[in-house]
């Protein structure tokens, strides 16, 4: 069979890149964007002046602070950030339909059938990469290859503003060199794990056949089978199932009584309600996350035999919070998750990302 022409788009620090472009003061400074470090908030992502410092997105602000003591913190603007998810989706849709996001600033794009005809994935690419570039004056990297896997970490090679090609005769050598945590998909614990196992680089994974990366890994061995050879046939799917709507908010200061807590479950689950009420969609499992003041986390869940009511969410949630084991510990973060949906739509069960 022919190969496919995948592209992997990739937004450079999007949040940030945004704000720098519409507020002339902010480029060349390091920023963050999201929660202030006195409201204990977390960096949504941070400029590449920022990263210079070590700081990353999901680092609490308050370390970001500490790293650099001149950063300046920004406000998110979600809506904004949309609509220009909205535009470059857009650019996309020129070449082809074939588009599954993954998140509002990255997605794949299969152009093995351009609507051009132009025939070169590497060429798209170009003109994707220039048209976001003159028009919405950001930049984006992208990773050209056969598949999916393969596209996602050549788009994370040549930041900011790369464009990575990986043929189909350069692929296994690609991932034999590739360190095992640079794996999309290969976690910090499977990373450890695998490193306990003399396992560093994709080389040394190429050494374990199929039952012994099943026997240690599961399932998902399988696809560290296929993958370390450069396998991966999963299409580009326009449309991906709604896995889960959830909400979670950390607060200003640790909560310690259970009638606080109580009010907070009370809001979360008003907001879980309006999102699947948005999404006409009705989950049979409900998750309650919680997050304790030294950051330890643990999950409560429970499926019910139908969907769950929406004007009865916050009833199960809050019987989950009963069997948290708080020991008179704060609470920074709640957290509330509907997943193993029933959607309420003719749509086949699938709902765009974007």
């Amino acid at each position: 069979m022919p190969f496919r022409k995948i592209i992997h788009v990739d937004m450079d620090a999007f949040y940030a890149s945004i704000e720098q472009r519409d507020n002339p003061a902010y480029k060349g400074l390091p920023i963050a964007v999201g929660g202030l470090p006195h409201q204990r908030g977390v960096v949504a992502t941070a400029s590449y002046e920022a990263r210079a410092f070590g700081i990353h997105s999901a680092m609490p602000s308050r370390k970001a602070q500490e790293l650099c003591p001149h950063i300046v913190f920004v406000k998110p603007r979600f809506e904004v950030y949309k609509s220009v998810s909205s535009n470059i989706r857009s650019i996309f849709k020129r070449y082809t339909d074939l588009i599954e996001p993954l998140s509002l600033d990255e997605a794949y794009l299969d152009v093995t059938n351009d609507k051009y005809g132009i025939g070169s994935a590497i060429e798209i690419a170009q003109q994707i990469k220039h048209a976001i570039k003159t028009e919405l004056l950001l930049t984006a990297s992208a990773g050209v290859s056969t598949n999916k896997f393969v596209a996602k970490i050549a788009s994370d090679i040549n930041k900011p503003d790369g464009l990575t090609f990986i043929g189909p005769s350069k692929i296994e050598v690609f991932i034999e060199k590739l360190p095992i945590e640079k794996f999309h998909g290969i976690g910090k614990v499977t990373a450890k794990k695998m490193n306990n196992l003399q396992i560093y680089t994709g080389a040394d994974l190429k050494q374990l056949d199929k039952p012994d990366l099943i026997r240690h890994f599961g399932k998902i061995g399988k696809f560290y089978y296929d993958i370390v050879r450069g396998i991966d046939d999963r299409p580009v799917q326009p449309f991906r199932e709604l896995k889960s709507i959830g909400v979670e908010d950390t607060f200003g200061k640790d909560l310690f009584e259970y009638q606080d807590l109580c009010t907070e479950i009370k809001i979360l689950a008003e907001k879980v309600c309006k999102r699947l009420d948005a999404k006409q969609a009705q989950g049979f499992t409900l998750t309650l996350k919680v997050k304790f003041s030294d950051f330890k986390q643990i999950t409560r869940n429970y499926t019910h035999h139908i969907p769950i009511p929406i004007n009865e969410i916050e009833y199960f949630a809050l019987d989950l919070l009963k069997r948290v084991p708080i020991d008179g510990k704060g609470i920074r973060l709640l957290g509330i998750t509907i997943s193993n949906f029933r959607l309420n739509t003719p749509s086949d069960n699938q709902l765009s990302l974007f």
